[in-house]
């Protein structure tokens, strides 16, 4: 008998009992609604509940598995790769799963998912997006259903992921410390009732949790079906207005954006998704995408709402008046650059060889 042999998993937090972290639940549970957004990223120092998280988000989907990526996994681990054993006693080539077949229809967790190689975020992202696994090596080609949860946190302070990567991932969420003296108490005391007896704390958090499943359920039904929740142009035109001010590179921001809201507007059970959703959702897909000096109050905003068209200022004759000092506010004025004078060279060669003088070869 092993030493674990016996012995039960430690039993997750709730996730209804998860306080003062209100972005972190929404995206995980977006996410959880449509797993085709991309899954989640969450940026944010050590200790501010992202595994904690990302564990009891996979107790909300009925059997589902949770399954963990570690750092030192190959591609092969995470994709499957050809089964040695079976090929080498029957002489037939068959395919070994690997973490993506095993995360099927559950959550699959990669904790500071910036250290994992380039490779393996690529195969992973692929995966989450399209909810197909496609595997082309080893002799083998085979492709299964990989249609999960992606949850990946990191720490800023340890090394950023590439804008490409970055990109990928459907939502994002940045935690920050807790710097509210009672927020933080509250959370310390939850930790330790929780340490110090899980069961009875997760049964006075039981009737939320059940809630919590229900709703989750019933809004992935909703999303499922495909006319549900339409949308109008104005949607759209909102969703344009925001990916544009954010300066995303592409189309995935638009696309994502929309999904996103779909999922909300299943969540809270709408007939049909509205620029609130959209404006709701917004950060959540903008936060990794959106490049430096883009407006980032944009996303409160609907279009045309609290901006302008810029405009030119004209004189009595309606002649362009000239733009005022502070326009271009920080511009430094072109600085003349002197030019110094230099010494003449020497030649090497003299100007002219007397005759009769002999040449050296």
């Amino acid at each position: 008998m092993t030493p674990h042999a016996g012995k039960s998993l430690p039993l997750p937090f709730p996730f209804a009992a998860i306080a003062s972290q209100p972005q972190l639940r929404q995206a995980l549970l977006l996410a959880a609604v449509d797993p085709g957004l991309g899954g989640v990223l969450i940026e944010g120092p050590r200790g501010t509940a992202k595994s904690t998280a990302a564990r009891a988000l996979a107790e909300l989907l009925a059997g589902a598995p949770f399954v963990t990526l570690p750092l030192g996994a190959s591609l092969e681990h995470l994709v499957g790769t050809l089964d040695l054993g079976q090929a080498l006693a029957g002489h037939e080539v068959k395919f070994a799963p690997g973490l993506l077949a095993r995360a099927h229809g559950g959550v699959l967790y990669v904790d500071e998912v910036n250290l994992l190689p380039d490779a393996l975020i690529d195969s992973l992202l692929d995966a989450a997006a399209s909810g197909v696994n496609n595997v082309e090596r080893d002799g083998i080609s085979h492709s299964h259903a990989a249609r999960f949860v992606l949850v990946g946190t990191m720490n800023p302070e340890e090394g950023e992921l590439r804008p490409q990567l970055l990109d990928r991932f459907g939502l994002c969420a940045r935690l920050h410390n807790i710097d509210d003296a009672v927020q933080r108490q509250a959370i310390v005391r939850a930790r330790l009732a929780f340490d110090a007896d899980p069961h009875g704390f997760r049964a006075r958090h039981a009737d939320a949790q059940r809630a919590l499943a229900l709703a989750l359920g019933r809004a992935r039904a909703t999303v499922a079906e495909g006319d549900a929740l339409p949308y109008d142009d104005e949607v759209h035109a909102t969703v344009g207005t925001l990916c544009m001010a954010a300066q995303v590179d592409g189309l995935r921001a638009d696309l994502v954006m929309l999904r996103a809201a779909r999922a909300l507007a299943a969540w809270e059970q709408a007939e049909a998704i509205t620029t609130t959703h959209v404006r709701q959702v917004a950060e959540l897909v903008l936060l990794h995408r959106r490049k430096p000096g883009a407006d980032s109050g944009a996303a409160a905003k609907a279009p045309g709402e609290g901006t302008s068209a810029p405009t030119t200022a004209r004189d009595a004759s309606g002649t362009p008046a000239p733009a005022p000092a502070d326009a271009d506010w920080g511009a430094m004025p072109p600085e003349p650059v002197g030019i110094e004078r230099v010494k003449p060279l020497r030649p090497l060669i003299p100007a002219s060889v007397p005759q009769g003088a002999s040449k050296k070869a």
